[in-house]
């Protein structure tokens, strides 16, 4: 029966060209397991490319976020830095290290598209195409053994059918030599035993035929059927193992085609640390830096010992102290004042801060304290007590946290002319958009009307009267906020006509006042509106002498545009800026630009930016050699 599976084979390891059909016959649940590891292989295998990949993602990303962490700002102070050649190369360091991060994403991208996805796929087919083979497999091992029972069966039955035809023969032959037996007895046995033997010839043929059949069905299942069938899963494995010798290869071939582009990238690097010349930055910060101005002489010494005669006039002695600072300010001016005048050729970075809630510093809970004045008379006390409680509370609400008031009114008037128009655009953005819905839904109910197999009409009536409701709501608060941008704007139209009628000391100068936000009627942050007490006072200016254009005629202050009056105290305190008291008369050298910092000057040496909103302007090119100190 097995007779055939005996014949030589050749021995795979001497040859190439070996079969599972041939070599693995009997080799079938091996088979299984071995091409199971084979795919569990192969997904461990994509599993570490795509770990790959996104390692590759995550360090360009880091790269990336590194160069831009440490890249220029613009309008910001590192702009300075980068006419070095040092900050140069480190720019352009950058710029190559954002390439080299690009190269990295490059290599994640075809590592995911040339070998992930590609693999993915692949072992997807390749499960379908094992469970197939596989099928087959056990679709012939399943044939093989219902042909084996079937002739165990054949077997068991003619055993079973001979050994009762020679019982019954036996019994035939022991009736036919007993004498009492009757004829009828042994006629009957005797057609038993015939019947017993024909039985067990049908049985005996019927086994003949089925060992024949499963002689042929076991030849072609070793030497047909399994062959084929280990041959596709042998083709199957050789193909897995090729994809992932192909998937190997790629994988050294996406990073190889990027080093060109990473080598260039560090050449540049190299380049730009070679570009780099301690020389041309030593010169760079002498250009940065120089001031251009010789080294300060010897101090001059000045001999207070000698006592003064008292026949010396008190206005001789100021001249000649004058003289004698003006000489020794004149030889230390470049290095104690240049500094500070150049610091001001820039406006301060930072906005100017909102003019308090008072014009006078007693309206500050912590102001400085004004020098003090004769005592009034109690009922004016009581009178300013209760005109300052409301503004007192407003303050104290400011202190504690309190929000803005719903008509912005706590803003100065062109702010809040601003904040009321542009809520006044989004009310009316919202009631255009509710409008467009109860149009939609106007047209929705007429379509319903006219096919009434598409909706109910009526369920859009509780829709559209919330829209309505809404509509009314906005309408009503868009005519709140423009009730109050015309009132508002009608006070700054009144406030642009007033300067004409009270600059009376000015205008016999020929000055022509222009004021700003806050002018003689000026709105303070609880909303209220405020005379200033101080415009109908005449003033009266000192000349100032330019004691610093004789000995520096090269360095020509700016000329003055006009005067302004200053309606606040300010510090002063950042780099920059200047400080002046409430009431101080200065000269105006550069006007806003749209920062909220006017350039002022009190003297010839000292200039510097204080908020626009806290000074009132009269502008004049002739105002400076009007204006006087009291």
């Amino acid at each position: 029966m097995h007779s055939n599976r005996g014949l030589p084979r050749r021995n795979c390891l001497e040859t190439m060209n070996c079969s599972w059909g041939t070599e693995l016959w009997d080799q079938f649940d091996n088979l299984e397991k071995h091409t199971q590891w084979g795919i569990e292989f192969l997904e461990r295998y994509t599993k570490f490319v795509k770990e790959r990949s996104e390692i590759e993602c995550s360090y360009a990303k880091q790269l990336r976020s590194l160069s831009k962490k440490y890249q220029l700002k613009k309008n910001s102070k590192e702009e300075d830095e980068f006419k070095y050649t040092s900050c140069r190369a480190f720019l352009m360091t950058l710029n190559e290290l954002n390439d080299y991060a690009g190269q990295h994403e490059v290599i994640a991208e075809n590592l995911s598209s040339q070998i992930m996805i590609e693999l993915t796929r692949y072992i997807q087919e390749l499960k379908a195409e094992r469970k197939s083979h596989f099928h087959d497999g056990r679709r012939a091992q399943q044939h093989i053994e219902n042909s084996w029972k079937q002739l165990e069966s054949s077997k068991r039955r003619f055993e079973r059918d001979c050994k009762e035809a020679d019982r019954a023969q036996h019994y035939f032959d022991k009736m036919d030599a007993d004498i009492n037996v009757t004829k009828a007895d042994v006629e009957k046995a005797k057609q038993q035993a015939q019947m017993r033997h024909q039985i067990a010839e049908d049985s005996k043929n019927e086994y003949l035929t089925y060992l024949q059949k499963f002689n042929k069905d076991q030849h072609e299942h070793y030497y047909t059927l399994i062959p084929h069938i280990f041959q596709r899963i042998q083709e199957m494995e050789e193909r897995r193992v090729g994809r992932v010798r192909e998937s190997m290869r790629v994988y050294s071939e996406v990073e190889r085609k990027v080093l060109p582009i990473v080598s260039k990238c560090l050449d540049g690097m190299t380049k730009a640390a070679e570009s780099i010349e301690p020389k041309m930055d030593s010169k760079q910060v002498v250009e940065s830096y120089k001031s251009g101005f010789e080294p300060p002489g010897d101090v001059e010494f000045e001999d207070y010992s000698v006592s003064m005669k008292r026949a010396v006039s008190e206005s001789s002695f100021l001249n000649t102290r004058g003289e004698s600072r003006r000489r020794s300010r004149s030889r230390l001016w470049p290095l104690l004042k240049r500094n500070k005048l150049m610091s001001l050729l820039a406006s301060p970075r930072q906005p100017p801060p909102p003019p308090p809630t008072s014009p006078s510093p007693e309206g500050l809970p912590n102001g400085p304290q004004s020098p003090q004045q004769a005592k009034e008379p109690l009922s004016q006390r009581l009178n300013d007590f209760m005109s300052t409680k409301h503004k007192m509370h407003c303050l104290r609400s400011l202190k504690r946290g309190g929000t803005g008031q719903e008509d912005y009114s706590h803003l100065p008037p062109e702010q809040r002319r601003k904040k009321l128009q542009a809520k006044l655009n989004d009310i009316n953005k919202d009631i255009q958009k509710e409008m467009d819905q109860r149009d939609a839904l106007t047209k929705m109910k007429d379509v319903y009307c006219k096919n009434p197999h598409l909706g109910d009409p009526d369920s859009i009536d509780p829709r559209l009267e919330e829209i309505t409701q809404s509509l009314e709501k906005l309408q009503l608060e868009a005519q709140k906020f423009e009730g109050w941008l015309t009132e508002l704007e009608r006070k700054l139209l009144e406030k642009a006509s007033e300067p004409q009628r009270q600059s009376g000391h000015f205008d016999s100068q020929g000055n022509t006042p222009l004021t700003n936000n806050y002018g003689q009627n000026r709105e303070s942050p609880d909303g209220s509106y405020t005379e200033d007490p101080s415009t109908e006072t005449s003033m009266q200016f000192k000349s100032r002498s330019t004691e610093f254009d004789e000995d520096f005629d090269e360095e020509e202050p700016l000329p003055t545009i006009g005067t302004c009056k200053a309606l606040y105290p300010f510090e002063g305190q950042n780099e920059g800026t200047i400080s002046m008291s409430e009431g101080e008369m200065l000269y105006v050298i550069e006007e806003d630009k749209g920062d909220g910092w006017t350039r002022v000057r009190k003297n010839e040496d000292e200039e510097g930016y204080v908020p626009t909103s806290y000074i009132k302007l009269f502008l004049d090119a002739n105002a400076k050699g009007a204006m006087t100190y009291i």
